[in-house]
């Protein structure tokens, strides 16, 4: 990475300061991750491996459990290892590197939700044309759409972090590196910049939004014409769906739609989407999908 500034590495304050606290943020956010990459791995390998599981929403879930697991690496490990250290150190190209991974799995995780909610519209509202709209070919061009965007927004954000001089000061009031904060430190005014960040980031986040939130509107005003078997199961699907889109979106657009300036709970807000978000998902999926859980207790009575 061209590096047009004079600071080659910045300072991450990270969550606290003190000595104590720290070696509890430690274990604390250790296991959290070990559980975060546990539970995303067990969904992956289960959808993988099980014969019952492969329809396409179930295709979506690894992805969306894939772009949890990779999210919360971007951020947590650092938070990890600089709980216990005593100057948190990262340097410029990996400060770089890790805006653009945390924006890279974010917006996957966001595009895969809108396809999870369009799937789940056509088998709910076009149930005899499902298995043609929805076939795997579609399923797979539109992953592929995902990673495709995915690559485009984080780039974006890069060529406009890449632009900003950094001379000094090098601390970020924060556990990983971000726009908002490193746009505090830039050498130069950074209003326009900012408007671009948040036409990019904050309009994403917002009408991304908007959208499933219509698609849900939509998907439960059709719940009328089901069966009640069919109208309970699909609440509960839908349920599950509008609770993580909300965990996710909710933190994602109090930090990207606003002007450069940082309060408080910002650094609460952040852990909730990248690493809680990713956490729950697996559980709110797992613990609200009977199929999942029986394939899982299947492949595992099979294992043992």
């Amino acid at each position: 990475m061209e590096q047009n500034s004079s600071v080659n590495e910045f300072i991450l304050l990270g969550l606290t300061q003190d000595a104590l606290k720290g070696k509890i943020v430690f274990v604390v956010f250790l296991c959290l991750y070990l559980a975060t990459l546990l539970a995303n791995l067990l969904i992956m390998m289960t959808i993988k491996y099980s014969r019952t599981l492969g329809g396409p929403m179930y295709f979506f879930l690894r992805y969306l459990s894939f772009a949890d697991a990779c999210l919360s690496t971007s951020t947590t490990p650092r938070l990890i290892i600089d709980a216990m250290s005593e100057k948190k150190v990262i340097s410029y190209n990996e400060c770089m590197t890790q805006i653009f991974a945390v924006h890279f799995f974010g917006c996957m995780e966001t595009l895969v939700l809108i396809l999870m909610s369009f799937d789940r519209y056509v088998a709910i509202c076009k149930p005899l044309r499902y298995t043609t709209i929805m076939s795997q070919q579609v399923c797979d061009v539109l992953v592929i759409l995902a990673w495709v965007g995915s690559c485009i927004h984080s780039s974006t954000q890069i060529f406009l972090i890449l632009k900003l001089p950094f001379c000094g000061p090098n601390v970020i009031d924060h556990y990983f590196c971000d726009l908002q904060p490193l746009l505090k430190l830039a050498c130069v005014d950074t209003f326009v910049i900012n408007l671009l960040i948040v036409s990019n980031s904050g309009v994403i986040c917002m009408v991304s939004f908007i959208i499933l939130l219509i698609s849900y509107v939509f998907i439960l005003h059709s719940l009328s014409k089901q069966s009640a078997e069919g109208r309970r199961k699909a609440l509960s699907t839908c349920t599950s769906h509008i609770i993580v889109v909300t965990l996710f979106f909710v933190p994602c657009i109090f930090i990207y739609t606003r002007p450069p300036t940082t309060f408080p709970g910002d650094k609460m807000v952040a852990v909730f989407y990248t690493i809680g978000t990713p956490l729950l998902n697996p559980m709110i999926y797992t613990l609200r999908n009977a199929e999942v859980k029986n394939a899982m207790r299947k492949l595992w009575n099979n294992k043992l």
